[in-house]
């Protein structure tokens, strides 16, 4: 499911972010950039957090950024993005922040099972650092199909 609707267009990898803001950003433009989201979701997605505070990331090192359905989702996707260094974005327990992952659904259950196929992923011993240390969108790919990567 996860390789279905997760591209090369919708990774960036080692992007230069200096503040949580940037790193979101980042993260809503790739989802806006494959029109799955107009820019007011990225507006949405920063709302978020500043309404809600920073439970968006969701585990030591990896942040899930979204937005309401109805704040500019127009498919659904996920976004990858790489931070060069981490971002600290003010979670007690798991910050700085490595990973980006930001998601977009038009409703509450749409692509559910991918996010929960990468989140699996994710939570296997050393891919956090696979995910991280990739150098080519590619590895990213090869990592989510069950390959090597680089």
């Amino acid at each position: 499911m996860l390789e279905e609707i997760l591209t090369e267009a919708l990774i960036d990898l080692n992007f230069p972010a200096a503040t949580r803001e940037e790193a979101m950003t980042r993260s809503g433009e790739l989802l806006v950039e494959n029109n799955l989201a107009t820019p007011d979701y990225i507006r949405g997605m920063l709302k978020n957090v500043e309404e809600n505070g920073t439970y968006i990331v969701i585990a030591p090192g990896i942040a899930l950024p979204h937005a309401r359905p109805e704040e500019g989702a127009l498919a659904p996707g996920i976004s990858i993005v790489t931070l060069k260094e981490p971002v600290v974005f003010g979670h007690p327990q798991n910050d700085p922040v490595k990973l980006v992952i930001g998601l977009c659904a038009t409703d509450q259950e749409t692509h559910l099972d991918a996010l929960v196929a990468l989140v699996e992923l994710l939570a296997q011993e050393g891919m956090l650092e696979r995910f991280v240390l990739a150098e080519r969108t590619e590895d990213i790919m090869e990592i989510i199909k069950g390959g090597n990567g680089k």
